[in-house]
Parts: C-alpha cells; sequence; structure tokens
C-alpha cells in the first residue's frame, strides 16, 4: 500500500509539473496550424486568380479574420468558405485582393498577425504577403 501511494504522489508531482508547458505547446502548435491555414489559403487565392485570368478577392466573414475568411470570384460567387478559428487572434487587413497576374491589387503588401495565449505566455505566428503576392511565414510578431 505504501508504494502505491508513493507512486500516486510521483505521478501527481510529474502531472503538475508537465501540465503548464504542454498548454504551451498546445497554444503555439494552435498558432503555427492557423498560420498554415491563412498560407494556403492565401496561395489558393492566388492560384484562381491566375486561373480565371480575374481579380479573386479573399475577405474576413462578418468583419474578422478570427471569424473565418472566404474567397470571391469577381462575379461575387463563393469559391472557398473557412469557419471560425477558436482560440485565436488574427489581426489582418480588411481584405486581400488579387489580380489576374498573381500580383496584389492594392500598393501595400498585407500582413497577419496570429496570436494565441496560454497562461502568462503569447505566441505568435506572421503571415505576410510580398508585392509580388507570395505569402510568407515566420514566427514572430509582425
Amino acid at each position: 500500500m505504501t508504494e502505491l501511494v508513493v507512486t500516486m504522489a510521483l505521478a501527481g508531482i510529474l502531472a503538475t509539473v508537465a501540465v503548464p508547458s504542454f498548454s504551451g505547446l498546445v497554444a503555439n502548435q494552435r498558432a503555427k496550424t492557423y498560420a498554415s491555414e491563412l498560407f494556403t489559403i492565401l496561395v489558393r487565392t492566388r492560384s484562381e486568380a491566375i486561373e480565371r485570368n480575374a481579380n479573386v478577392t479573399l475577405s474576413p466573414k462578418a468583419g474578422a479574420w478570427a471569424n473565418g475568411w472566404q474567397i470571391y470570384d469577381p462575379a461575387g460567387n463563393l469559391l472557398e468558405d473557412r469557419g471560425t478559428a477558436a482560440g485565436v487572434t488574427i489581426a489582418g487587413p480588411a481584405s486581400v485582393s488579387y489580380r489576374p497576374s498573381g500580383r496584389l491589387q492594392a500598393g501595400e503588401a498585407p500582413t497577419f498577425l496570429i496570436t494565441t495565449t496560454s497562461g502568462s505566455s503569447t505566441n505568435y505566428q506572421c503571415v505576410s504577403v510580398d508585392l509580388t503576392g507570395r505569402p510568407y511565414m515566420q514566427p514572430a510578431a509582425c
């Protein structure tokens, strides 16, 4: 019985040490996952613009990127719809439009900041688009 109590006590101590670091790992992976999804949808939007030889726009749902995003063609047809990003804050431009050449519609390069928080640690991922229209990711605040 004594051995069982000692084993349970050690398991409890190890669990209390591991849980905070595990929640930080989960938050970090969540930020990376949504950054990868945003990167992929930017590449898809650019590809649709080139393929259709028309302007294609990626915009947030309900005015916020954390609510999801949608791709529209010039006729206003919905090409793709992404749902809510739970536990993630995403700051970005009002929309991103690609021209038929695959370059950006506007003169400035959009930047998205993905933020997750776990306890006292905050995790950042940055997804940016250069003027040629190619997105890239970096694991830091923009």
